[in-house]
């Protein structure tokens, strides 16, 4: 028996939030606005925003469901690389330090959300068994 599929806007909407965490948290870490300077986080948060949302596009038009690992995996990786590639073009820092930690703190993100959701699946899927 297959494990039921999350809606394709859920999925979607996990990852844009996470995205936004993702820029929050680096700009707390850098004692930058969030509140209080929304301009600024807009401007920390488009070119990611801007790569997952692409990403979702492309999952959409293959008909690919998000939701596993696979595609998850795809999904960080367009986001990681075309994110980069936006905020290098809008003259925002790409610093080595910052990629890694972007690449890293979005794989935790956008594949651990769905790591967790497989065991689950399995986990309910063993139980019905």
């Amino acid at each position: 028996m297959t494990a039921p599929r999350m809606p394709i806007a859920l999925t979607i909407v996990i990852d844009v939030i996470l995205v936004a965490v993702f820029c929050v948290i680096g700009r707390l870490s850098h004692a930058e606005g969030v509140f209080s300077d929304v301009p600024g986080l807009l401007n920390t948060m488009w070119p990611f925003l801007v790569a997952v949302l692409a990403a979702h596009a492309v999952m959409l038009l293959r008909r690919t469901h998000a939701d596993r690992m696979l595609p998850g995996v795809v999904i960080w990786a367009v986001t990681v690389v075309v994110g980069l590639v936006l905020r290098a073009l809008s003259g925002q820092g790409t610093a080595i330090a910052f990629m890694i930690v972007a690449t890293l703190t979005l794989a935790l993100f956008l594949i651990g959300w769905r790591a967790v959701v497989a065991i689950a699946r399995r986990m309910q899927s063993h139980r019905s068994a």
